[in-house]
């Protein structure tokens, strides 16, 4: 008689139904539960499709019932048998749960160790991180992470028949480039063939996609590693998925357009929802305004109100100092929810955002005839009254909420305020699930710690036209053609229309402080390219961890990434990184320098 595994399976665990009944079937997977009631052994037979109820007995046959003995969680096996219907014993927690398999052959292809935790989604949160990512692999084997990584394929499958349908072409690009300062902390990678040579891994495909603009091939996109140095959290990771597109002849709303289809495609097919199209727009600086934030959450309201005109000499000192006064402002149905105890811990909250460059919380009740409540109210004049509860948009039983300090602190802390409120209030409607936004015309420099102009996205990225004039004799105001996709208060998406015209790209440098030498050692290979006819063009890289995580409600990128590492960086499954011996470190001409002290691995040089 022929195994089980040279006649192969006819069934996955979760197609059996009470279609089936009385045909003989053959079923692999893993043995995801089993209950002995006595005179038959019960096992729930899991694959990544599911799980289907098989039972042994004597009565069904005697061996198999007798080899079934043996069995324990996470053996490998295969069964042969009749299915049968449950009846009134039907289970209706399992698609599968109206029928069993009677099963009359049995194969173990292995055996398994008691593992180190259950296999189920049920005590998932019960066992450590730690000791999960150390057993990746037997986490992986839950249900949730196998309906996880199901939807990321399909997320790639949908993306790549999406944008290939709209005439993009597939394309790949070096993982190993040259290495270019600014941005991101890169990984190094050392050259064996030219010693003291370094190749950098890169952080993203920017350069080589606007290389195929160059090129001439139109339309380029891909599903590509990007690799970053960089603190992480549970939004980010050191090496993380992109999918990388690029257009010639570019306008945002030709990036928009076929963006916004493939979300739809996304969403549609693996979610059933139909998009509403074309997505909002907000500039960086109506966002920034309305809601403290370049990727704000448009599910519910709670706006900013902008009090610094209406507090101006009202003669409460903090209000009167600031050179931004801005709030927010409670209606009263949440108000009365906010007693003397729960604005002392919001004032807590405020404190320990940015750093803790927010000086504390000003709060204000607006009683039923108007007046205020409010530990300053006697030092504010009575017509600065009315004109702040105004401008906040006040009504009686209102709580407004104020923060007064530099603009970038007010608007980082009462964003921070929003989201907390909005969770603590549950202000999300419940059929607000899918909000997304183009966030456009960002800055097109920032200003570091130093006070120094650097690009606010990349020294490529090019200026609204009326604002190239400008760049030298005011970068502050230069507002970029640039653009994220926002998702939920997520930013999913980020990208620009890039610059093609020499004589603009050497008015960035020059305002990014960058002499000509500078620009040619490290950009000098991609500004010869554009000597020779460049195309307009412009592009976006989409986040596709991100979107899988926000598509599968997960709470981590980690439950969307197969393999990820700690927050220290590490593989605990594999235990990387691992130091080198010094046999593969001569080989590429580095000499090891120990730690002070001479503690840990050390680090390495160049010798």
């Amino acid at each position: 008689m022929a195994s089980l595994l040279e006649s192969g399976r006819t069934h996955t665990c979760q197609q059996l139904r009470r279609d089936h009944v009385d045909e003989r079937v053959t079923l692999f997977g893993w043995v995801h539960r089993r209950r002995d009631h006595g005179g038959r052994i019960f096992v729930d037979l899991r694959d990544r499709e599911g799980i289907t109820q098989v039972v042994f007995g004597p009565d069904i046959h005697q061996d198999t019932h007798a080899q079934a003995e043996s069995l324990r969680s996470e053996f490998c096996i295969g069964i042969a048998g009749k299915v049968v219907d449950r009846g009134d014993n039907e289970n209706p927690n399992m698609e599968t749960g109206g029928i069993e398999v009677e099963v009359d052959a049995l194969e173990i292809f292995s055996a398994s160790d008691t593992p180190p935790f259950t296999i189920s989604d049920d005590d998932r949160l019960e066992t450590n991180e730690n000791v999960r990512l150390r057993y990746r692999y037997l986490d992986l084997r839950r249900p949730s992470f196998q309906r996880n990584f199901a939807t990321r394929a399909r997320i790639s499958y949908i993306t790549r028949r999406t944008l290939a349908d709209l005439g993009f072409y597939e394309l790949e690009t070096p993982y190993m480039v040259k290495y270019t300062p600014g941005g991101a902390r890169n990984f190094l990678v050392p050259s064996r063939l030219h010693p003291g040579s370094f190749y950098a891994l890169a952080e993203s495909p920017q350069i080589y996609k606007q290389l195929f603009m160059v090129a001439g091939f139109d339309k380029y996109f891909q599903i590509t590693r990007c690799f970053r140095d960089e603190d992480l959290r549970n939004d980010r990771q050191p090496e993380f998925t992109q999918i990388d597109v690029e257009l010639s002849f570019a306008t945002p709303e030709r990036v928009f357009g076929p963006m916004e289809q493939l979300m739809g495609a996304l969403w549609s097919e693996i979610l059933g929802t139909e998009l509403p199209r074309p997505f909002p727009r907000l500039s960086w600086q109506e966002a920034m305004d309305r809601f403290g934030s370049d990727k704000p959450d448009m599910r519910f309201g709670l706006e900013l109100h902008d009090a610094t005109a209406a507090s101006r000499d009202c003669g409460f000192r903090v209000f009167d100092g600031a050179p931004c006064v801005k709030g927010l402002c409670v209606p009263p149905d949440q108000a009365g929810g906010l007693g003397r105890n729960q604005l002392d811990k919001l004032t807590d909250f405020v404190k320990k955002r940015e750093n803790g460059a927010a000086k504390g919380l000003a709060w204000v009740r607006v009683a039923k005839d108007g007046s205020w409540e409010a530990p300053f109210a006697k030092n504010v004049k009575p017509e600065a009254k009315a004109a702040i509860t105004e401008a906040m948009g006040a009504e009686p039983g209102s709580l407004m909420l104020f923060i007064a300090d530099e603009w970038e602190t007010v608007h980082t802390v009462l964003c921070a305020l929003r989201l907390h409120l909005r969770d603590r209030f549950e202000l999300v409607p419940p059929g607000a699930q899918w909000r997304f936004l183009w966030v456009t015309d960002f800055p097109l420099f920032e200003q570091n710690d130093k006070g120094q102009w650097v690009s606010s996205h990349h020294p490529f990225t090019s200026p609204r036209p009326e604002h190239v004039d400008l760049m030298l004799s005011d970068p502050g105001v230069v507002r970029a053609q640039a653009y994220d996709l926002v998702l939920n208060g997520n930013e999913i998406g980020g990208g620009s229309i890039r610059i093609h015209r020499s004589d603009v790209q050497a008015k960035v440098f020059t305002a990014l402080g960058l002499s000509d030498e500078d620009a040619r050692a490290k950009f000098g290979f991609l500004l010869d390219a554009f000597r020779y006819g460049p195309p307009p063009h412009g592009g976006i890289a989409l986040g596709l961890d991100r979107i899988a995580m926000l598509i599968c409600g997960a709470e981590s990128l980690r439950d969307v990434i197969a393999f990820p590492k700690t927050q220290r960086g590490q593989d605990l499954m594999t235990g990387c990184p691992t130091p080198a011996d010094d046999p593969q470190l001569e080989e590429l001409y580095i000499r090891h320098r120990p730690l002070p002290g001479g503690e840990g691995t050390g680090e390495s040089g160049a010798g």
